[in-house]
């Protein structure tokens, strides 16, 4: 009985009209019939907790069941969080200033709470800056980020006013990345996620992804941008940058820069820092960190207290159709 009420509701709760675009979309792709792809989706999201999203960027469609059982689908994925993760704790690393201010010495730049600085105290912080990245505090998937360059401080009260509008709350010095990691794509910073979880099993890191940018100034997936697996002992990319749209690139399509094969530098030192960092908000067990590299050394540019699947869910990523979700069974029962 405890089943069938979870299927009803589950069937009560699906985007019927949603799955009916991604059925057309898929039809086109694969040539198999929208019907079979509906009733495909169904089966998925009530056997695997799969949305719609999970069925296409995962590539489900060409997946047996057992390949399938083997994703980290959107449902699988909050039951991690819901268990791993105390709510109560999550503002450690969902308000961006009470972040920086608890992991200093890993974020290593200056910043602003705009939130409580005047209009006095914000002009003094731009005194001699070069660029800065301006956020919401408790924004996510590079929403409202805005950057602003010494020509837009030429009117302090103007841009103070502005960035209050535009419901910024942290401004801070914008980070230099390392040579290597700005020749993928120099638009954007490109950050290395790392997700680390205190499993009951074991502790360490999940998996790594460098995240890519595509021509935005963010390198987030949501924003356009691609990513690529990590080799978690030598830090070299390990495979393709594939984006949400189910594009895969060997070499960057604005750069050219081939994307495997290339080294992440400063391996040893994001691995110790993010090892490190797991331990400082023990009721968060499960953190996905976002790690830009500098020529100095990896600092942190924010850490996420519910980590988005789809990064290590792009079917790109497995060609053999095994998902990630044995590697999370290393750590924790599932």
């Amino acid at each position: 009985m405890n089943r069938l009420s979870y299927l009803v509701k589950r069937a009560a709760k699906m985007d019927y009209s949603a799955m009916l675009r991604t059925a057309n979309m898929l039809h086109k792709k694969t040539g198999k019939s929208r019907l079979w792809l509906m009733a495909d989706m169904a089966k998925c999201a009530a056997r695997y907790n799969a949305g719609y999203v999970d069925y296409k960027i995962a590539e489900m469609y060409r997946l047996n069941d057992a390949q399938r059982a083997t994703q980290i689908t959107r449902g699988i994925s909050n039951s991690i969080v819901a268990r791993m993760n105390d709510k109560k704790f999550w503002h450690f690393f969902d308000n961006k200033t009470e972040f920086n201010e608890l992991f200093r010495e890993q974020v290593r730049r200056e910043w602003l709470n705009l939130t409580t600085a005047t209009e006095a105290e914000f002009a003094a912080f731009l005194q001699g800056r070069g660029d800065i990245i301006c956020k919401p505090i408790d924004g996510s998937s590079g929403q409202g980020i805005l950057k602003c360059t010494p020509e837009d401080y030429t009117d302090p009260a103007a841009l103070y006013k502005r960035l209050k509008e535009a419901g910024i709350g942290i401004v801070e010095d914008k980070v230099i990345q390392h040579e290597a990691i700005a020749a993928l794509c120099p638009t954007s910073v490109n950050t290395i996620r790392v997700a680390t979880l205190l499993g009951d099993k074991k502790e360490g890191i999940v998996y790594a992804y460098i995240r890519i940018g595509n021509g935005k100034v963010m390198d987030n997936v949501d924003c356009g941008g691609m990513a690529a697996p990590v080799d978690l002992e030598t830090g070299v990319i390990s495979g393709v940058g594939a984006n949400k749209a189910g594009e895969a690139f060997e070499n960057h399509p604005m750069t050219g820069k081939r994307i495997p094969g290339t080294q992440i530098p400063y391996w040893d030192e994001v691995r110790a820092m993010c090892l490190s960092a797991m331990h400082r908000v023990p009721q968060v067990r499960f953190v996905a960190w976002d790690v830009a590299i500098t020529p100095d050394g990896p600092v942190f540019i924010e850490g996420n207290s519910f980590p988005s699947h789809a990064i290590p869910q792009f079917a790109a990523h497995f060609p053999d159709g095994i998902g990630i979700l044995p590697r999370f069974e290393e750590f924790i029962d599932l």
